[in-house]
């Protein structure tokens, strides 16, 4: 088990701190993992282990709870230690009926530290939102980066070898021990069963899908990452293809797989106006490996596209925030704010060369500004020219960010 450095240090940082801790992100990504590391942590810093409290809702032992906050509530006090800080772990509190009351509760108790995680983004998006505006941090959980990944496998190993097996079973932890344990062929399983429990506990049980429409969307989306779309655009190929859905049916579907991670939805961002366009979006999936799996490990997504949704995920991990930049009738790819609110432009392509090249720098040129240009290829040619990097992907991507 490797420690996840960034999202480790992060919680440090706020512990004790008077904010309710939400680490959110995608089933298996490793929200309870990182929430154990931290416990870890907290013991070896000198925290008693009877004041670390801690409950798992998709564990059976604790279904009692799940319909009966006020025993929970009553449990965790009585479990606290009055006089000294308590630190409080509830792991998928939304299945937790009134979570947002209990929550709020033990907040307010000056000798309790609360810490929680969700698979879907409602508990911060609107429940939870509601009742506790400005007093939570919410911490995105992605599966591996790069970076994290690589630390599975012996040093030696070649790192374009590392990076192509990356492309193709994506950065679930638990993939990447089946890869280093030589158990490759089993991650298909681990990842169809991985979709059937998304489908099963975080879409199904709050609302009614029409399961064949649902994987039709689900598979034009992974297999046309990094196009421009909207649900009737969808929704007109679909039906095209004899599989007739309506506009509002895509509609719910996108923002389902978006509520539980397993699809981003990207806006444009017209950089001359300086403004969000409300037209068209783009749709990168959480994990190649799982796009792989569903849409049967076969995809027409060429490797340009699949390098880009690798670069989004990234950009997400260290930005935040990212969108399609618009320049003039020109597309910038990503289009990103630093910590010191500085903009950033990035270019990506498998390779860059000749014509190739002139066009991923047209882009970007002429924007207007000295923001930092980059793009990003697999190409090993490392240069700066005319004010824009040129960067060999998997070492931008190994950087020390």
């Amino acid at each position: 088990m490797i420690e996840r450095k960034y999202y480790l240090e992060t919680l440090q940082k706020l512990k004790d701190l008077n904010v309710i801790k939400v680490v959110t992100g995608v089933r298996r990504s490793g929200k309870s993992t990182i929430l154990k590391q931290y416990r870890d942590w907290l013991e070896a810093s000198g925290v008693e282990k009877r004041n670390i409290i801690a409950y798992n809702f998709e564990e059976d032992e604790n279904r009692a709870f799940l319909d009966n906050s006020h025993l929970l509530h009553e449990t965790i006090m009585n479990l606290a230690e009055p006089g000294v800080k308590n630190y409080v772990f509830l792991d998928e509190i939304q299945l937790v009926e009134n979570f947002e009351k209990l929550v709020d509760s033990l907040f307010v108790k000056e000798n309790i530290d609360i810490y929680i995680t969700s698979s879907n983004s409602d508990i911060t998006s609107s429940s939870l939102s509601t009742w506790l505006t400005g007093r939570y941090v919410e911490i995105k959980m992605q599966p591996l980066s790069f970076s994290e990944y690589i630390k599975f496998f012996p040093e030696h190993m070649d790192k374009t070898l590392l990076f192509n097996q990356f492309l193709e079973y994506g950065a679930f932890p638990e993939v990447a021990n089946f890869l280093a344990a030589g158990v490759g062929e089993k991650t298909w399983l681990y990842l169809d069963g991985l979709y059937n429990t998304i489908i099963e506990k975080d879409i199904k049980q709050k609302v009614n899908i029409g399961i064949e429409d649902f994987l039709n969307v689900t598979s034009f989306c992974f297999d046309n990452v990094g196009n421009t779309t909207s649900p009737s655009s969808i929704a007109g190929t679909l039906t095209e293809k004899g599989r007739k859905v309506n506009n509002e049916t895509v509609g719910t579907y996108l923002n389902l797989l978006q509520d539980c991670y397993v699809l981003y939805g990207i806006d444009r961002y017209d950089i001359r106006g300086k403004i969000l366009l409300k037209t068209l979006k783009k749709y990168y999936s959480v994990d190649l490996g799982l796009s792989n799996a569903v849409l049967g490990k076969s995809t027409n997504v060429d490797i340009g596209h699949k390098i880009e949704n690798i670069v989004f995920l990234e950009l997400n991990r260290r930005y935040g925030k990212v969108w399609i930049g618009k320049n003039y009738e020109k597309e910038i790819d990503f289009v990103v704010r630093n910590n010191a609110g500085e903009t950033e432009y990035f270019q990506v392509a498998e390779t860059a060369t000749g014509s190739t090249l002139e066009r991923e720098k047209a882009s970007i040129k002429n924007t207007g500004d000295d923001y930092k240009k980059t793009i990003l290829t697999m190409d090993s040619i490392s240069t700066n020219e005319d004010g824009i990097s040129r960067q060999n992907l998997i070492s931008w991507l190994l950087e020390d960010k």
